[in-house]
C-alpha cells in the first residue's frame, strides 16, 4: 500500500515537473535560448501565492493572479533585456540568466526573509480520499487532475491550433517567419512569458505541498533540466514522459533508499544520455 501512495505522489510530482520542463522546452525550442532563470519564475509563482494567501486572499484567486504576474514580469524581462543577447554565444545566455536567478533569490530573502514559510491547503481540498484502506490527500489528487488537464490543453494548443503552428514553425526557422510578415519579436516575448508562466503556475501549485523557501528556484531548475535532457530538447511529449518517470522514480526511491533519491535522477539522466544522446523523444 505504501508503494501505491508513493506512485501517486510520484505522478503528482511528475506532472509539476512537466509544467516546469514544458515551459523550459518551449523557450529553448523557439528561441534556442538557454534560460537558467527558469527556476526563478517557479520561485516567484510560489512566493506570490504565499504572500497573497498571507494577506487573506483565497488560494483560488491567488493562483491565477500569481501565474499572470509571473508571465508579465517574464515578458518585461525578455522585452527589455534578454532579446538583446539572443544572437550572442550561449555563454552570455548562461551568465545573464544566472544573474537574474540570483537577483530573484536575494529579493525573496529581502522581502520575505531567509526562513521561508508554508501555504495552507486550500478550502475544499484539505481532506483525504479513502478507497478501502487507502487514504490520499485531496489536494494532491487535485494537482494530478489539474496538471493532466493542462498537459492536454498544452498539447492541443501547440499541435492543433494556428498559434501552435506559428510557434513550431518559428522553432524551425525564425527568419522564414519574419519573411512571411510575422513580428518575431512579439512572438518571442509572448512565448517566453508563456513558458515562464507555466513555471510560475507549477510553483503556485507546489506551494501548499512543499511550502516556500528562497532556494527552491535552484532546486526546480536542476530538476527541469534533467527532465528536458531525458525527454529530449524541444519535445513536449518527451517532457511529459520524462517528468512522470523522474517523479515516480524519485518518490519510490524516497521509500527504498531515501539518501539516494535525489542522486538517482541524475544517474538516470546519465544513463539516458549514454544510450540516447538526444533524449527519449528528442527532435533537436
Amino acid at each position: 500500500m505504501i508503494y501505491m501512495f508513493q506512485i501517486l505522489n510520484g505522478i503528482g510530482l511528475g506532472m509539476l515537473y512537466f509544467l516546469l520542463a514544458a515551459g523550459l522546452s518551449i523557450i529553448f525550442g523557439l528561441l534556442q535560448f538557454v534560460n537558467f532563470a527558469h527556476g526563478a519564475f517557479y520561485l516567484l509563482g510560489a512566493y506570490l501565492t504565499y504572500d497573497l494567501v498571507e494577506r487573506g486572499v483565497s488560494f483560488w484567486i491567488a493562483l491565477p493572479i500569481a501565474t499572470l504576474i509571473v508571465a508579465l514580469v517574464a515578458g518585461a524581462i525578455e522585452a527589455l533585456l534578454l532579446h538583446r543577447i539572443y544572437k550572442l554565444p550561449h555563454t552570455f545566455h548562461i551568465l545573464v540568466t544566472v544573474g537574474i536567478a540570483l537577483v530573484f533569490q536575494e529579493l525573496a530573502i529581502i522581502i520575505w526573509g531567509p526562513i521561508g514559510g508554508s501555504v495552507p491547503t486550500p478550502d475544499g481540498l484539505n481532506g483525504v480520499v479513502m478507497l478501502g484502506n487507502f487514504v490520499y490527500p485531496q489536494y494532491r489528487l487535485f494537482t494530478i487532475a489539474v496538471t493532466a488537464v493542462l498537459a492536454g490543453g498544452l498539447w492541443w494548443l501547440l499541435e492543433g491550433t494556428r498559434l501552435g503552428a506559428i510557434v513550431r514553425a518559428g522553432s524551425e526557422s525564425a527568419s522564414n517567419m519574419a519573411l512571411l510578415g510575422y513580428n518575431t519579436m512579439r512572438i518571442n516575448t509572448a512565448v517566453f512569458a508563456f513558458g515562464a508562466g507555466l513555471a510560475g503556475l507549477a510553483g503556485a501549485l507546489a506551494a501548499p505541498i512543499r511550502g516556500v523557501d528562497p532556494f527552491m528556484g535552484a532546486e526546480a531548475l536542476s530538476v527541469a533540466f534533467v527532465v528536458v535532457v531525458i525527454g529530449g530538447m524541444g519535445s513536449y511529449s518527451g517532457a511529459l514522459v520524462a517528468g512522470l518517470l523522474i517523479g515516480i522514480t524519485q518518490s519510490l526511491m524516497s521509500t527504498i533508499w531515501p539518501q539516494g533519491a535525489q542522486l538517482f535522477i541524475y544517474i538516470a539522466m546519465a544513463a539516458v544520455i549514454a544510450i540516447r544522446p538526444r533524449g527519449l523523444l528528442g527532435r533537436i
